[in-house]
């Protein structure tokens, strides 16, 4: 019986510290890029379904997709500019393919 609670204990204190010791895995600023960039992702989503919904009024969907607009120009200053890592982009510094 005190093995299986000393067992039970332990589960306890390694569930407990758990979620703690992963705070410190993605920085604050990484964790906000990402969820800033999947904020912009759904407002564009939401901007092409009422664009694409025949069946709604021009005078609803309108407001929608103008403050949808409107909070994708907020996030993105928010985010700031680009900032690469390297000298140059990874897209150019491989070199080209040739297909015969």
């Amino acid at each position: 019986m005190r093995l299986f609670l000393s067992l039970c204990a332990t589960l306890v204190f390694a569930g407990v510290a758990a979620p703690a010791a992963a705070d410190g895995v993605w920085p604050a600023e990484a964790t906000c890029y990402w969820c800033i960039r999947d904020a912009i992702y759904d407002d564009f989503k939401l901007i092409a379904h009422r664009e694409a919904d025949p069946d709604v009024d021009e005078a609803v969907k309108g407001p929608e997709i103008i403050a949808a607009r409107a909070d994708i120009h907020r996030l993105r200053k928010m985010l700031g500019p680009l900032q690469s890592d390297g000298t140059e982009p990874c897209c150019y510094s491989r070199r080209p393919l040739y297909v015969r």
